[in-house]
């Protein structure tokens, strides 16, 4: 048996032997020999390496996977995310001391020799031989860069990875082979372009530009000589030789550099001996890579653009297509994201809710007509850490979002109008809506089906004192559950399922909203995006419009650049005309006198919508203007905090509404964000109010604020004595009962109760909004 050195390595006899075999491989490819699959050698005994003239000729040159740039509507940098960092350049930006720098040390005859430098092999075999070691390698710069190309085609697979970098005779003569091929098509000037863009420099820097900015904080092009020698330096060994972790040792070995490219006469004597006095110098530029480093605290918009990319299939038939492009970058990313609209929104969140509050906040800003994502941020930054999160609340889990979204309270009522309006109904539709009542049933759903209160649920309002009958334009202004839940029992579910179709309206986890009357309360998990999108189908009169976020993109691979196919906007009628119009003229009276004081504009037409959910787990605020839409939830991701007693944005409430927390923030992200720009009006419909004036000069005992009862200020009381028209004219509060208009909607005479009327709900709904 061959004997080992001490230490386990070969000895200098097997040394010799290994090298010889290598070196008559190289000699019989230079001839163009076919090696049999068996020979003398006995290559193919053991499986180790395929019929010499099974190895394709062609070297097939994968593009190098470069940064990704993405950018704002206005084309300034967000962010720049890869898996490799790397920006490839040609050889005319790449300074001459690099060029030969990395040549002297690396393939010194590199211009003398072909593919394979016999020379070279037989050098290397006599120096080792003499360590008894390994102490030179015998790969041409050409070959190097043949193995850099089967490194970088394994990508991140450690399997792909560790077969391009086995030391084997099959894999060395699979490279010697490209590496002629290489030679033959490429020549020596574009080996050394490629070489130096393709090979690693350690600190996550890939090619000689990363390097130079991660090292320098300066291009290729003007690397000075003694940095361009620190530079070709690494590359023999990036860890040993990181300047960063071992100033010392890589000080060492440009110093090494230098002395070579003088000796080989790239450099005089006295240069050499001049740079090696000089500092490093380094001006490191630490890596930022991802959507954590966005700027503009747009991090959550950069992840929303990444999934975008990876689940649309105009970027790639199957998710593993898309990811490719993505990871091998050199895309540029211009996006809708508009910064004066996101500074606004990140503004409003910072000044309303504090990263340590126990409760987080998301909103999205959206154009109406068109679907483009103007602005979307959270309270808690993006991030690993306490207080962070990586979770965007603003999209749906298909995006990287919560996996259910957030239950939308009373934001949903106006889809059931919308969905209603469509049916024929009048705006002036009234319910008797008492504080309490069963949900009806049996209610008709799709297909002929119909669903029953097999459960006995009951649906309350917020206050004792809101009992009706009310119409339509009161009924949404004070944001009353149970006369929205008449309404959807009185068109059936298939409606408002329809409507919300149209709006592209599902939950959080993509699935369709159920046919269940709670559906009218908010219930079921929506997310911010969601529901921005859908109003702005309102603000546009009817249109419902597909978010889109991004404009272009264009890709670079090699020196090439070319434009891709991206996801365009989807415009549909979703309801008529008249129907926004008359959604628009009611919500415009939740700001004017409803649920939504507190977040009104006073200079531009606005409407929108308040919402709570049970146990005040979550508030909303949606509303538009008719050139701007957006969403506000605030509430737990985990929806284990309720909003009692609780201090949000250093302001103590005892209960939260969706007009006094997410109302003042959509309030001020809309105010900046539609600083300067036009003011257009809505188309409003006349509404006249509803029935029983009587009852408005009473006095009840309404709490005075909240979503649902409140958030009228004192105006709870403007319903004392609701019910006079249908309880014989009783009074109710403080106030006198009056005639009231005929009920369209009959109810059992037990469900009637008034303002004393029984307890909480069980749970099947909303709050009011």
């Amino acid at each position: 048996m061959p004997k080992k050195r001490s230490g386990g390595g070969l000895s200098p006899t097997q040394q010799a032997a290994k090298f010889l075999g290598v070196s008559v491989l190289a000699g019989a490819v230079l001839a163009g020999i076919a090696l049999p699959a068996a020979g003398a050698l006995g290559l193919a005994a053991k499986g180790s390496v395929q019929g010499f003239d099974d190895i394709p000729a062609n070297l097939r040159r994968p593009p190098l996977s470069q940064r990704t740039t993405i950018l704002d509507a206005q084309g300034r940098q967000l962010a720049q995310v890869y898996s490799r960092d790397r920006t490839v350049v040609e050889l005319k930006d790449i300074s001459p001391y690099m060029q030969k720098a990395l040549v002297a040390i690396e393939d010194s005859r590199f211009y003398q020799h072909g593919a394979i430098d016999l020379k070279g092999v037989l050098r290397a075999l006599n120096k080792n031989a003499q360590s008894g070691g390994v102490a030179q390698g015998a790969s041409t710069l050409t070959q190097q860069y043949v193995k850099n190309v089967f490194v970088e085609e394994a990508g991140d697979d450690p399997t792909k990875v560790a077969e391009a970098t086995q030391q084997t005779l099959g894999r060395k003569i699979k490279e010697l082979k490209y590496a002629i091929q290489v030679e033959q098509d490429l020549g020596k000037k574009k080996i050394l372009e490629n070489y130096l863009n393709i090979t690693f420099f350690g600190e996550q820097a890939y090619g000689v530009e990363a390097a130079a900015q991660r090292y320098f904080s300066t291009h290729a092009k003007d690397l000075t000589l003694p940095q361009a020698a620190l530079l070709a330096g690494i590359v023999q060994s990036p860890s040993r030789y990181d300047p960063v972790n071992d100033e010392a040792e890589a000080t060492k070995r440009r110093n090494t550099v230098l002395q070579r490219m003088a000796e080989v006469g790239d450099v005089s004597q006295a240069e050499a001996d001049k740079a090696k006095k000089a500092p490093l110098a380094l001006k490191v530029t630490q890596p930022r890579n991802g959507c954590i480093t966005a700027v503009k605290d747009s991090s959550f918009f950069c992840k929303y653009v990444e999934q975008v990319f990876l689940t649309d299939p105009v970027f790639g038939k199957t998710r593993a297509q898309r990811a490719k492009i993505w990871n091998q970058g050199g895309l540029t990313i211009r996006t809708t994201l508009d910064p004066q609209a996101q500074a606004s929104v990140q503004d409003s969140l910072k000044q309303h809710i504090n990263q340590s509050d126990s409760v987080a906040a998301a909103s999205v800003l959206i154009q109406p007509g068109t679907g483009k994502v103007l602005a979307m941020g959270q309270s808690k930054p993006y991030g690993y850490g306490k207080n962070e999160t990586e979770i965007n609340y603003s999209v749906g889990s298909d995006l990287g979002g919560s996996n259910f979204g957030f239950p939308t309270g009373s934001t949903f009522k106006p889809f059931v109008a919308a969905a209603a309006l469509e049916q024929g109904k009048p705006a002036t539709q009234e319910y008797p809506s008492p504080y309490k009542m069963p949900y009806p049933s049996p209610v008709q759903a799709c297909d002929g089906k119909r669903w029953a209160n097999v459960e006995h649920a009951d649906v309350e309002n917020e206050s004792t004192s809101e009992h009706g009958p009310y119409a339509l334009k009161e009924a949404m202004a004070k944001s009353v559950n149970t006369y929205f839940v008449q309404m959807i029992s009185d068109i059936g579910l298939c409606p408002v399922v329809s409507m919300t179709d149209k709006l592209h309206v599902v939950q959080g986890n993509g699935e369709k909203l159920p046919q269940v009357p709670a559906i009218a309360l908010g219930s079921k998990g929506i997310s911010p995006l969601t529901m921005a999108s859908a109003y702005a189908a309102f603000a546009s009169r009817g249109t419902y419009c597909t978010p889109v976020a991004i404009e272009s993109i264009t890709q670079k691979i090699g020196d090439q650049e070319k434009s891709l196919a991206v996801p365009r906007t989807t415009c549909t009628r979703a309801m008529s005309e008249k129907t926004a119009d008359t959604v628009n003229s009611l919500l415009k009276g939740v700001i004017d006198s409803g649920t939504g004081q507190q977040a009104g504009l006073s200079d531009r037409d606005n409407a929108g919508k308040t919402g709570t959910t049970d146990e005040r787990k979550n508030a909303w605020f949606v509303g538009y203007t008719p050139n701007l839409s957006g969403a506000v939830w605030v509430g737990s991701a985990t929806q284990k905090v309720k909003m009692t007693d609780i201090r949000i944005g250093g302001v103590y409430h005892d209960l939260v509404y969706g007009a006094d927390v997410p109302g003042p923030i959509w309030r001020d992200a809309m105010t900046g964000a539609l600083t300067g720009k036009p003011a257009p009006s809505f188309n409003l419909v006349d509404i006249p109010d509803g029935g029983d004036k009587g009852r408005d000069k009473g006095k009840g005992n309404g709490r005075g604020r909240g979503d649902n009862g409140g958030d009228h200020g004192d105006d709870g009381g403007l319903i004392g004595g609701l019910f006079g028209a249908l309880t014989g004219g009783g009074a109710g509060g403080n106030g006198t009962g009056g005639n009231g208009p005929n009920p369209t909607f009959s109810v059992p005479g037990n469900v009637i109760q008034g303002q004393t009327g029984g307890g909480r709900g069980n749970g099947h709904g909303g709050r009011h909004g």
